[in-house]
């Protein structure tokens, strides 16, 4: 249609342009011509729009097919979709359920391998144990089966094997039975001196180990590291070395033992002794020994004198009583003057001489006597006294100088090692321990002492009252007569 339009348009224009003459005579021949050219283009265009026609048809055809193709597709596609959707949700709901489950399995062999892990450690914490315990077993050593607990389980990093665990339960069970009995053996030790002798050795289970040689008898402690017995450097008080001789001879069915596998006997061994103690005591300690040297020697000359001045008061007495009763005061008065070296009789030979005395008179005399004798008998008791008083204000004395030496020590070297504050420690706390020991039994002595004194007075008392009852009742009788 297009190209008939533009032909048209041509034409006109030609005719337009062109003569009137030529106009009118070619007018025919160009509307045949035009016609002719516009049949052709009809036809033309009628063919070209069937064509069109025909193609837009198939076209259509095509398109409709196509999309009924891909409504099909489509709806292939969505029930896919669908299907998938559904597979994703079902898949989604089994991930979360696996994700718990994963979760809670998860926390159960976190918890089992920290039981197992727990189990492990505590196994191999105990085959070590048990290596330090057959290492100190003094029965592996008098036999020679010397077994390693920790060689019978797997290395770090792997897990020990029911096999290997029941192994090591034999083991335990087999040095368990072969550290119930006891044994009496010839062996190698080191003595106190550090020589190794030959002597009878006495084991007794994994506890103690026992020696004796040559008269001496004593502990024996094992080391691994030598693989010796060596003896204590100080021997058992004599009681356990008794006890100890007669179990290895046979005459005795009990014996002692260290059931802390030595720890007992290292602490016989390294145990202070009073001299030792002193020592480490500073300079403080000297005059609490000085003290207690001086308190002692008081003491027994107290005791010595008490002892030496003690009279038989009923025999004096009786014997009084006689030459009263005969009116023999003369030879009363040289029998007390013949035992006049105990205080008693010297009051009473006082009294005798005075007994034509008024009873009042008599009394007096006696009592001046008495007074005269009560300071020989208390001489030194308040010096003991004294010296029971300072003690323990010495040893105070010597704490706190303790004391202030361990200030000075963490001052200098701060707290760090404490052997550094050892020496004031000790001497803080020796010279307490000194001070009060020697001041209670001081104390106990004085009290002792002065109690006999104040019998010893009273009984004097008594005794000079009964010299006065006696000789004035047998002045009365002489009287009478």
């Amino acid at each position: 249609m297009n190209h008939l339009r533009s032909f048209c348009t041509v034409a006109w224009a030609l005719l337009l342009l062109s003569s009137p003459c030529s106009f009118a005579q070619d007018m025919r021949v160009i509307s045949l011509e035009a016609e002719q050219a516009r049949n052709l283009l009809t036809e033309k265009a009628t063919q070209e729009k069937a064509a069109a026609e025909q193609a837009a048809a198939q076209s259509r055809k095509q398109i409709l097919e196509d999309r009924e193709t891909l409504q099909q597709a489509i709806t292939k596609l969505q029930q896919e979709k669908q299907t998938r959707t559904s597979r994703v949700e079902e898949l989604t709901a089994q991930s979360e359920q696996l994700g718990k489950q994963e979760e809670q399995l998860t926390a159960e062999l976190e918890q089992k391998r920290a039981t197992v892990g727990e189990l492990i450690g505590t196994i191999r914490m105990n085959a070590k144990d048990l290596d330090s315990l057959a290492s100190q077993d003094l029965t592996n050593r008098a036999t020679g089966e010397m077994t390693s607990f920790s060689n019978l389980l797997a290395q770090d990093g792997q897990l020990p094997s029911m096999g290997q665990i029941r192994t090591m339960m034999d083991a335990v069970a087999s040095l368990i039975d072969h550290s119930q009995g006891v044994a009496r053996i010839q062996g190698n030790i080191v003595d106190r001196t550090g020589h190794a002798l030959s002597s009878e050795i006495l084991l007794i289970g994994p506890f103690t180990a026992a020696y004796s040689h040559q008269g001496e008898t004593g502990f024996l402690t094992y080391s691994p590291d030598g693989d010796n017995l060596y003896a204590l450097s100080r021997l058992p008080s004599s009681g356990m070395q008794k006890q100890l001789a007669q179990y290895m001879e046979g005459k005795r069915s009990s014996v002692p033992i260290d059931i802390s596998r030595g720890n007992a006997l290292r602490q016989l061994s390294n145990q202070l002794q009073l001299s030792d103690q002193i020592q480490r005591g500073g300079p403080i300690v000297w005059p609490i020994v000085v003290i207690f040297i001086l308190g002692l020697l008081i003491v027994l000359e107290r005791s010595i004198h008490l002892i030496r001045t003690r009279a038989r008061t009923s025999r004096i007495i009786d014997q009084i009583q006689v030459y009263c009763k005969n009116n023999q005061f003369s030879e009363c008065e040289e029998w007390l003057a013949n035992h006049a070296s105990k205080p008693l009789t010297r009051i009473l030979l006082a009294g005798v001489r005075s007994f034509q005395k008024s009873r009042e008179d008599l009394e007096n005399i006696l009592q001046e006597a008495i007074l005269r004798e009560i300071p020989p008998l208390e001489r030194f008791l308040s010096t003991l006294g004294m010296l029971v008083a300072i003690a323990p204000l010495l040893g105070l004395l010597g704490t706190v100088t303790g004391m202030i030496n361990v200030f000075h020590v963490i001052t200098l070297h701060g707290t760090g090692d404490p052997r550094l504050m050892s020496g004031g420690i000790s001497e803080a706390l020796v010279t307490t321990m000194l001070g009060l020991g020697v001041a209670i039994p001081l104390m106990l002595l004085h009290n002792v002492l002065q109690r006999r004194v104040d019998e010893r007075i009273g009984e004097m008392e008594e005794k000079a009252v009964s010299l006065v009852n006696l000789i004035h009742s047998s002045n009365g009788k002489s009287m009478s007569l």
